[in-house]
C-alpha cells in the first residue's frame, strides 16, 4: 500500500492537496518551511523527532538515523529556532544512503552543498553553520511534533515541492486524496480550455473552479 500510496501523492502537487483539505476542513499547510532548493520533491510518512533547549543535564544530537526505514521522511520539530542547526552533512549522507525519502525542520540545517549534490530534499526554515551540539537535547522521538504550526503523527505523510509543505493525517488519507484528484482534474480542464481559445472566466464557470476548495 505505502508505494501506491506514495506515487498518488507524488502525482498531486502541494497546491491541489492544500485546497483539497481547506474543503475537507484539515489544516494542513507548515508556514514557512520550504526546500533548500525549488527543485526538491519528496512524499513519505512521518519519523518524528523534538528537540528542547539544553538543561544542566547538557546537550544530545541522537543516533536516530539508523532506526528510520527507507521511504520515510525526518520530521524534525526544533521549535523554529534559527541559531543552532539540528541536520547537517553526516546526517544528509547517511539519510541519502538509507534512501530516505527527505527531511522537513521547523528550524534550521547546515551543509546545504552536501544535500544539493546528492540531490537530497531538505526543507527548513533555513541554513546557517552553527551547531546544536551542547546547545540542544533530543527530547523525543516517534511522538506527535508540531512543523509550521501543525501537528504531525508518527505515520502521517508528507508531500513536499517547490511550494512548500503539506501534511496529510493518516486517518483522512483517502477522502484527501478523492478530493486532490479531483481538484487537479479540474485545473487540468481548465487549462486545457484556455489553451484551446476559451475565457478563463467560461472555463473556470464550467469547472466550478471558485468552489473547488470551499469547505462543504
Amino acid at each position: 500500500m505505502g508505494s501506491s500510496v506514495a506515487h498518488r501523492l507524488g502525482s498531486l502537487s502541494c497546491t491541489d492537496l492544500s485546497d483539497a483539505m481547506d474543503r475537507v476542513g484539515i489544516a494542513c499547510q507548515c508556514a514557512g518551511i520550504m526546500p533548500l532548493d525549488r527543485s526538491f520533491s519528496l512524499v513519505g510518512q512521518a519519523w518524528t523527532l523534538r528537540y528542547a533547549p539544553i538543561g544542566h543535564e547538557g546537550g544530545t544530537v541522537g543516533d536516530f538515523i539508523d532506526d528510520i526505514e527507507e521511504g520515510s521522511v525526518v520530521v524534525i520539530d526544533n521549535g523554529g529556532r534559527t541559531d543552532v542547526t539540528v541536520w547537517g552533512d553526516l546526517l544528509t549522507a547517511t539519510a541519502s544512503r538509507r534512501k530516505i525519502s527527505g527531511t522537513v525542520i521547523d528550524g534550521i540545517c547546515r551543509d546545504v552543498d552536501r544535500a544539493l549534490a546528492l540531490g537530497y530534499p531538505l526543507f527548513a526554515r533555513g541554513n546557517w553553520m552553527r551547531t546544536g551540539k551542547d546547545r540542544v537535547r533530543l527530547e523525543a522521538t516517534q511522538e506527535p511534533v508540531q512543523i509550521g504550526g501543525i501537528r504531525v503523527r508518527p505515520g502521517d505523510w508528507l508531500r513536499g515541492d517547490g511550494d512548500g509543505i503539506v501534511v496529510v493525517p493518516q486517518v483522512s488519507l483517502e477522502a484527501v486524496l478523492e478530493v486532490a484528484s479531483e481538484i487537479h482534474e479540474a485545473e487540468e480542464a481548465i487549462r486545457a480550455a484556455v489553451e484551446n481559445g476559451a475565457d478563463l472566466r467560461e472555463a473556470r464557470a464550467q469547472y466550478n473552479y471558485h468552489a473547488l476548495q470551499t469547505r462543504r
